[in-house]
Order: structure tokens, then C-alpha cells, then sequence
């Protein structure tokens, strides 16, 4: 009960600050937004039951109506999000991701600064297509007992959780912030970049990063002595066979569902059915790679997390306050793209560190989409600097859920992780930053 009305002090507070700027009513969704942010931030209620709460206090407070808050909840891409997990968990249970792993695992040298970089590549490749949260939990045994020197060891359980905050990016499907875009561009009526098409824009900011961080996490450690690689690959099982036949299919048709503008209009399929095509497949009759018992392991909680955040962003547009706050950011209008851009990227990272990046997120968007107007043909490059720069959060437990997993090994001290966190955090911040402006610019 204590944390409950810690939240509410805190919303109440935030409320009547808000007053002093703001409306009546967005006031008050600022301070229902801040109680939901601290429930999901302090864990007083579980995640699931915190993000429904929307559906009674928007209506209760004159915000928006429940019909209008309801929808939110069944979004398409949400079934988008559910086929992605059940493929999710048909790796989980062939054991594909351990296959998967072992052999990304052994291509890299067997020194420190070797296994450093395995582990956050292979974390990284794994959190593009997984939850990050369950790759950072598949790992991080593997990261405990590949050496008893200490250091060593928080080292390679660093690599392990910014790796999967890295690679959550390079797929719309990745991380939750990409989906929230996603549905925010969706609801806005602006195109979104398609599948690959977003893999081609997030991959340098993927690779750049992968190439600098495991770099950084290795300095100090080069001459440490490490243990055997871990168990050997075993030959693919006949359900791993099946699920890479499948996988490889799917990416495939994703691949020639991309249109190359004027040359090929691609196969005009949709992407989110695609998904959930796949996903349903794995069922079938002679496929067999899933019961219906294994969907009790979707985790719901996650796409109630998403309803919220799509009907925060319902809630500041109704009310205007997204347009309230972007008319107080007006002085963006006079600094260089470049600045703006940098800005951007800088403040949703660090705000990322004390708040969810789904919550913050879901705020910024329809902020961030006001600053030049919805028409502005530079609103979708600010709207995905915001949603990548969400993912880039290295300093905090509390910023991400791998961030929060290692801490949970007690070898790693906050001080530790936020030394490291800083520096990386203004790394992302000027690789999204210099990318999105020589790169997205071009082809958004």
C-alpha cells in the first residue's frame, strides 16, 4: 500500500505543477499518466493490472470516453506482436535459440574481449526477432560460468544486457517502442516503413553501436583468463529443421513484400497478417511445433502495456496536450535540423533511464509528432530518432528489463553500471542522431 500512495502523492503532485501550465483536464492526464508511470516504475500492482487501468480512469475523469479507450487495446499491430511471440516460443521449445547461440558463440575468438563481443552480438541478433527480456535471461547463465574472474564476469553480463537493448531495434518487432510507432503512425495515417525497410534504416545504428560498446566493455580486461566455450552444437533436431524452413520463408516473403520504389511494388501483402499467418502455422496438422497450451506463455501483460501506451497517446491527442506541449518546445523551430535532431535524441534518452521506455514512449510520440506539424514530411524522422532513442538506455535497473535481469546476479553495483551507462548513452544518442540525419533524411 505504500507504493500505491506513493504514486498517488506523486501524480497528485504532478497534476496540480501540470495546473499551473495546462487545462483542467490536461492537468489531469498528466497526473493519471505519472501515477501509471510510478505503479509500472515501483512494481505495486503487476504490470498487466497497471495497464488497464486506463480503461477505468480515462472515462472516470472526463478524459476520453471507454468506447474510445477500449479499441486501443485490440490494435492490429498488436496481433502483429502476437505472432511474433508464438514464434518466440516454438525457438524456446525445439531449442533453436541454444543451437542458435553455441554456433554464434564459436565464430568469434575465445579471449575476453572475444567472448565480450560474442555475447553481445549473439544478444543483439537474438533481441532483434525475441523479447529482450528472455534473451537476457537465456544468456546470462551461459555469461556467469564462462569465467570465475569477477570482473570479468560483469563484464560480459553488460555485454549481454545492452547488446539485447541494441539489437531490439534493428526489427519492428523487436522491442515494444517500435511497435508503439508503429501504431502511432498507423492511427495518424502515415506511412510506415516496411518491415526490411526498416531493418535497412536501423542497421548501421546497430552495427556502429556493436562495434564501439563490446570495445568499450573489453577495456581493462584483454588479458583475463576465461574457461571452456560453452557445450558443443548438437546436429538441428527435426522440429529445429521445421522452424528454420519456416523462418526462412517467412523472411523471404518479407523480403519480396518490400516495394523498391519505382522499379517493384512488392507483393502487397500485409505485415502484420504475415506474422500472425506464421505464427498460427506453427499449430498445423504435420507442423505440430505448438499446442494450444503453449499460449498460455504469450505474455499478456505485455500487450495490455501496449493498449495503455496507445491510449495514452489517444489521450494527449484528444485533449490537445500534445499540441499544448510542443507549442512550449517551439524554440526548436530556430535551431539546425541537425541540433534538433541531436536534442531529441538526447533528452529521450536520458528521461528513458528514470521511466519506462514503453510509458515515455507513448507520451513522446504525439508530442514530438506536434513540434512541425503532422504534414511535415521531417515528423517521421523525429518520430523514429524519438522511438530509437527510447531503446538506448544503459545507466539505470530500472531503465530496461535486461538492465534490471543482471543486476539481479548481485556481482554488479549501480555505480558500476551507470559509469558505463553514461558513456554509451552519448554514444547512442550521436550515432542515432548523425545517422538520422545523413542516412533516414535521404530515404524518409
Amino acid at each position: 500500500m505504500k507504493k500505491i500512495a506513493a504514486a498517488l502523492l506523486m501524480s497528485l503532485a504532478a497534476g496540480l505543477a501540470a495546473s499551473l501550465f495546462f487545462t483542467l483536464q490536461q492537468a489531469q492526464l498528466l497526473g493519471i499518466v505519472t501515477f501509471l508511470v510510478v505503479m509500472w516504475t515501483n512494481n505495486a500492482l503487476p504490470l498487466g493490472v497497471v495497464s488497464l487501468l486506463p480503461i477505468l480512469l480515462f472515462p472516470a475523469f472526463g478524459i476520453i470516453e471507454l468506447k474510445a479507450v477500449t479499441p486501443n487495446y485490440a490494435k492490429s499491430i498488436i496481433f502483429l506482436f502476437l505472432g511474433g511471440f508464438m514464434l518466440a516460443i516454438a525457438m524456446q521449445k525445439s531449442g533453436l535459440h541454444t543451437q542458435l547461440s553455441n554456433r554464434l558463440l564459436r565464430i568469434f575468438p575465445h579471449t575476453p574481449r572475444g567472448i565480450i563481443y560474442a555475447m553481445a552480438i549473439v544478444s543483439a541478433l537474438l533481441s532483434s526477432i525475441l523479447s529482450n527480456t528472455t534473451i537476457t535471461l537465456m544468456l546470462m547463465p551461459i555469461g556467469l560460468f564462462l569465467t570465475e574472474n569477477i570482473r570479468l564476469k560483469i563484464r560480459i553480463l553488460l555485454a549481454i544486457a545492452y547488446g539485447a537493448s541494441l539489437g531490439g531495434i534493428l526489427t519492428p518487432i523487436g522491442t515494444p517502442p517500435n511497435l508503439l510507432l508503429l501504431g502511432y503512425l498507423e492511427t495518424i495515417g502515415m506511412e510506415a516503413p516496411t518491415f526490411t525497410g526498416w531493418m535497412g534504416m536501423t542497421a548501421p545504428v546497430v552495427a556502429a553501436m556493436l562495434l564501439v560498446v563490446p570495445w568499450i566493455l573489453s577495456l581493462g580486461v584483454e588479458r583475463e583468463k576465461i574457461g571452456e566455450p560453452a557445450g558443443r552444437s548438437e546436429p538441428f533436431t527435426k522440429d529445429q529443421k521445421k522452424l528454420l524452413t519456416i523462418l526462412g520463408a517467412l523472411s523471404l516473403l518479407l523480403l519480396l513484400n518490400t516495394p523498391i520504389k519505382p522499379w517493384y511494388p512488392g507483393l502487397g501483402l500485409n505485415e502484420k497478417g504475415l506474422l500472425l499467418a506464421a505464427g498460427l502455422l506453427l499449430f498445423l496438422p504435420g507442423i505440430d511445433l505448438l499446442e494450444w497450451e503453449d499460449s498460455r506463455a504469450i505474455p499478456y501483460e505485455i500487450i495490455f502495456l501496449f493498449g495503455a501506451g496507445f491510449s495514452i497517446a489517444a489521450a494527449f491527442g484528444s485533449t490537445h496536450l500534445a499540441e499544448a506541449i510542443a507549442q512550449k518546445l517551439a524554440f526548436v523551430h530556430a535551431l539546425p535540423l541537425w541540433l534538433t535532431l541531436a536534442v531529441v535524441a538526447l533528452v529521450i534518452s536520458f528521461s528513458t533511464e528514470i521511466t519506462s521506455n514503453t510509458a515515455l514512449t507513448s507520451i513522446a510520440l504525439p508530442v514530438m509528432a506536434q513540434l512541425y506539424g503532422i504534414e511535415s514530411p521531417v515528423t517521421l524522422l523525429i518520430l523514429m530518432v524519438s522511438t530509437v532513442a527510447a531503446s538506448y538506455a544503459f545507466m539505470l535497473p530500472i531503465a530496461t528489463p535486461p538492465n534490471a535481469i543482471i543486476m539481479s546476479s548481485r556481482l554488479i553495483k549501480v555505480k558500476t553500471m551507470a559509469s558505463f551507462g553514461f558513456f554509451i548513452d552519448l554514444i547512442g544518442v550521436a550515432v542515432v542522431s548523425v545517422t538520422a540525419y545523413f542516412l533516414w533524411r535521404l530515404v524518409l
